[in-house]
């Protein structure tokens, strides 16, 4: 069976990267506690690394305060350096197999480690949007190589791919920028 080239299947798998990119940024702390701030955080645990919401329930008890009850005595200690090592800037304290992470309060210095974590999360978005554009490139010009495609069409296609990565970073630049002005408000 040939490949087929879909733009609209393309311009799908960009638009799931900038969603991605929306829920890590949902993630990040503006002003209360989110269960949804310690998502993108990954334990070592069991051999391989496993996201934090497969080992143990995060709970918001207090509006500065996270709870995180870990299933696996065993696992307490990889949970806590997990988060600690996660670079959200967060000192979490075990007690057993509750660990309790208080989140300090959002100092001018605390905004910029964030915005900085945001400018990692765009950056990692958009390096995902420009593998899809490789991935529909390196297609196109293969489809030309085995002559299922013409040369013209090809460069046409590969106008439309381009055409449809800038309008993905475009996309991220903004959510960030929304994001980022959201962290700096005091």
């Amino acid at each position: 069976m040939a490949e087929t080239f879909s733009l609209p299947a393309l311009k799908d798998r960009m638009q799931k990267s900038i969603a991605s990119l929306r829920e890590e940024l949902a993630g990040l702390r503006t002003g209360r506690a989110s269960a949804s701030l310690l998502e993108p955080v990954m334990v070592e645990a069991y051999g391989g690394r496993m996201p934090l919401n497969q080992v143990a329930t995060v709970t918001v008890p207090e509006a500065r305060m996270l709870s995180v009850q870990v299933w696996d005595r065993s696992l307490a200690g990889a949970v806590e350096k997990a988060i600690r090592n996660s670079g959200l800037g967060l000192n979490p304290a075990a007690e057993g197999v509750v660990i309790r992470v208080p989140l300090p309060e959002l100092n001018e210095e605390r905004r910029r480690d964030l915005t900085k974590v945001a400018h990692n999360y765009a950056e990692q978005a958009r390096v995902a949007v420009r593998h899809i554009r490789r991935d529909g490139m390196d297609l196109l010009k293969k489809l030309e190589k085995d002559g299922d495609l013409s040369q013209d069409d090809s460069r046409k296609m590969g106008d439309q791919v381009q055409q449809a990565t800038d309008a993905a970073v475009a996309d991220i630049d903004n959510v960030l920028a929304v994001k980022e002005q959201e962290i700096m408000q005091v």
